[in-house]
């Protein structure tokens, strides 16, 4: 592995995102774009990751905690700029210093190893560009190489020619060089331009005029530099993200009944053989173990699920839900930090919630543990093979015994045994005529009323 340090720049204001969050702060399936390349970064073990801040430093640093140094770019003079700012930040670093973008979030570390890699060859570039090809090379600038990828210029398309306008590579702006050459060459940069800013694909132009050597690395999947600056953009990246999750689902064994219709987080984690039906979304901090089906119109966010188990449809699993081997959530259910042991079920219109249920338990249609009080949750605790009736309320903290029995209607405030019978009801009267007569008098009401009229 090459000793490397990656410099990220997020110092811009990102207006056109018209948000008080961070543009680089915005999540796409749960991740915010940052996290998304810090995660690429990552995986590459760089010795220095150095952020560039400006606007929203403090939400910024927050994200970050202590996983990057920052460094603050105020006021903002363009890319070449920012990257001087990182200067302090690699005091006595002399290994490559990777230059990236936090609004271009899906670089793979595969193209960045690739970029560290050529800088490494034997002509030692002053200079790696990723250059990409896209369908439709537009405006972008262009960069110009020989066969071996040795770049004879790099212009921008409003000072190129025809000729130079026919080339379809493109400059990403990703860049990789030695630290001492790349701060040396920054100092020599002007800003000599109509936006009075210092841009830092200018260092490629002054090494060439040295007579040294820059070289572009291009990438195959173009996708992976495209820049997100709005909403729509953002909405685009999601998309993208989603159909390569989907398809990866696919290939690793999953059977997705609309794949379009499925919407996975950064983590999830699916196993063998799992069926997700129709518009089910996942939410952070999922994981499913081999053959569970997950039915329609589901919701999972922060839930375990073993072998077997079944979801839905219209189901909620929330953050702490754990269910075991051969485990059943059916319709209208929701589970928050409760546990459903191996084979128990709760098939209908059940909340539960800071409990624990037993292995082969049935929860009845209807029944709710009651944990919370207004200022405190409490445990329910149900016991191996217990059997709560439908539309039961189990007033927390309380415990239900193995095997027992709680009849339909109760409301549980005290602890039941192994075994037992819990039966809570007010006795049931009976008045035999009492509705006929009630009904001749209503009917009698009405057709006097109507009479009125």
């Amino acid at each position: 592995m090459t000793d490397f340090a990656a410099v990220i720049l997020a110092a811009g204001k990102g207006t056109r995102m018209k948000s008080d969050l961070h543009k680089v702060l915005h999540p796409i399936a749960g991740l915010s774009m940052l996290h998304h390349l810090m995660a690429s970064v990552d995986a590459l073990s760089p010795a220095h990751k150095v952020v560039v801040v400006g606007a929203g430093r403090e939400q910024l640093e927050a994200a970050l905690g202590d996983s990057a140094k920052t460094c603050l770019q105020e006021p903002q003079h363009g890319t070449g700029h920012a990257v001087q700012q990182a200067r302090e930040a690699l005091t006595g670093f002399t290994g490559a210093v990777l230059v990236m973008y936090g609004d271009v979030p899906f670089v793979r570390p595969e193209t960045m190893q690739a970029m560290l890699d050529r800088l490494e060859q034997d002509d030692a570039p002053a200079a790696v560009v990723l250059g990409f090809e896209p369908e439709d090379a537009g405006a972008y600038g262009r960069v110009l190489t020989d066969a071996e990828g040795r770049i004879s210029k790099m212009v921008e398309y409003k000072d190129a020619d025809e000729a130079e306008r026919a080339c379809t590579l493109c400059n990403s702006g990703l860049m990789a060089a030695k630290a001492d050459e790349l701060f040396a060459l920054l100092d020599r940069v002007t800003n000599d331009n109509a936006q009075g800013e210092y841009y830092l694909p200018d260092i490629v132009n002054i090494a060439l005029a040295d007579g040294r050597t820059c070289a572009a690395v291009t990438t195959d999947a173009p996708d992976e530099v495209q820049g997100i600056n709005s909403r729509s953009e953002l909405a685009r990246a999601e998309a993208q993200w989603q159909e390569l999750r989907r398809e990866d689902a696919m290939a690793d064994g999953v059977t997705l009944k609309a794949p379009e219709t499925v919407f996975f987080s950064y983590d999830t984690q699916l196993g063998r053989d799992v069926v997700v039906e129709p518009n089910v979304v996942f939410g952070p901090g999922v994981s499913v173990a081999d053959g569970c089906t997950i039915r329609a119109f589901s919701h999972l966010e922060g839930a375990t699920l073993g072998e077997g188990c079944e979801v839905g449809p219209y189901a909620r699993l929330r953050p702490g839900a754990v269910l075991k081997k051969g485990a059943k959530i059916g319709n209208f259910v929701e589970m928050k930090k409760a546990v459903l042991g191996e084979g128990a079920k709760a098939n209908h219109l059940t909340y539960l919630g800071d409990a624990e249920v037993g292995a082969g338990a049935n929860i009845g249609a209807g029944t709710i543990t009651c944990n919370y009080d207004g200022y405190f949750k409490y445990q329910t605790v149900i016991g191996e093979r217990a059997f709560i009736g439908s539309n039961s309320a189990l007033v927390a903290p309380v415990n239900i015994g193995a095997d027992a029995i709680v009849a339909a209607g109760s409301t549980v405030t005290r602890d039941v045994g192994d075994g037992e019978l819990r039966m809570e009801r007010s006795e049931q009267s009976v008045k035999p005529g009492w509705a006929d007569r009630f009904h001749d008098t209503m009917k009698k009401k009405k057709a006097a009323a109507g009479d009125k009229k």
